[in-house]
């Protein structure tokens, strides 16, 4: 038996690196060697759980992990078209049948090899040239549920937005703004590290909320408004939390005008602290962003031609012999901004 190495959920907050079978590729797939492969807040919610609890009585069960990869096709099977070994591509995780990659299906793409099940271009996988580097190109699926918050969005030129997070979602999406011609886009953060990196990506100013009030701040910025009861608001028109805590909330609520919407892609937990009936004040649309029903290899060209933009968001690449120094990393609040594990060609 061939082995490679894969990493999976172990107890709690720790990775278990395994001796797993190297797949091989039936007719209609493809085996591709991974190049590079990024950590998600995903990844470390997992591990956290020490797994998912699929088991007997919901026990927690180990998972592979590793949703973020690029990697090098290296065979593919005999009805397998517009493929061919050598061919770089990045993956699309939502896209194979036995389950979403690195979150909760049978395969991860923090492994050596990954197997691309009833391989197609265009759904299980798109092409991507040389000269982007692996580590850029293992951006993509996450450049794609920043792009679809900004879809869900509909931001138009004219708009004023501000992003709360500068993490890879939230700085993704202000690159995604900016691309789309969107006139004034702050970023909130209270990690000043983070707030320097949103300016360097095309942020046109930024806000530190753990040291300014954000909503006087955006009414200098934005010019001031009013609420559905004509009390003084900023003239912000579109709020996205990329954070994901109540403070984020609450703040937008405190902050919006009549007509404003909040675009959430963060996963807000179960929280008593947020005041749901302060929305009427401003009839504050609020929209739920997803994943990216449609954005994953739509964003592919444009990360190409804007590939040194969207390398700034990548903080740590750190080799897959120290893999376990990276989920470190990740789960250590405000080491990092975007950890990439590369593997050796």
């Amino acid at each position: 038996m061939t082995t490679m190495k894969s990493v999976r959920t172990g107890e709690q907050n720790k990775i278990d690196v395994v001796d797993a079978e190297r797949p091989s590729p039936g007719p209609k797939d493809a085996l591709v060697r991974i190049r590079a492969c990024g950590i998600c807040g995903t990844d470390t919610h997992f591990l956290h759980l020490g797994g998912v609890p699929f088991g007997p009585g919901g026990s927690m069960v180990s998972l592979p992990l590793g949703h973020e990869p690029a990697g090098e096709v290296v065979e593919v099977g005999a009805e397998v078209r517009g493929l061919k070994a050598g061919d770089r591509v990045v993956v699309n995780p939502q896209g194979a049948p036995s389950g979403i990659i690195g979150c909760g299906g049978a395969l991860g793409g923090m492994s050596e090899y990954l197997l691309i099940e009833d391989a197609v271009v265009g759904r299980s996988v798109t092409v991507f040239p040389d000269t982007v580097p692996f580590d850029v190109a293992a951006l993509n699926e996450p450049m794609a549920v920043a792009r679809h918050c900004v879809n869900r969005s509909e931001a138009k030129p004219a708009d004023k937005v501000v992003v709360f997070g500068a993490g890879p979602i939230g700085l993704g999406a202000t690159i995604w703004l900016k691309l789309r011609g969107v006139e004034h886009v702050v970023v909130a953060d209270v990690i000043p590290e983070r707030l320097r990196t949103a300016l360097a990506v095309g942020a046109d100013a930024v806000i530190d909320s753990a040291a300014e009030d954000v909503t006087a701040r955006l009414t200098e910025l934005h010019g001031p408004a009013a609420n559905a009861l004509g009390q003084p608001r900023a003239g912000t028109d579109i709020y996205i939390d990329a954070a994901g805590v109540p403070a984020v909330f609450n703040t937008t609520v405190e902050s919006a005008k009549w007509g404003a919407k909040l675009v959430m892609v963060a996963v807000q937990k179960k929280s008593d602290a947020i005041d749901l009936g302060g929305m009427l004040r401003s009839e504050l649309t609020l929209v739920a962003s997803q994943g990216y029903p449609t954005e994953i290899f739509e964003v592919t060209p444009e990360l190409v031609e804007h590939q040194e933009l969207f390398a700034r968001l990548i903080s740590h690449r750190v080799p897959f012999s120290e893999v376990g120094r990276a989920y470190e990393l990740a789960m250590t609040p405000g080491a990092a901004e975007k950890v990439v594990v590369t593997f050796e060609p």
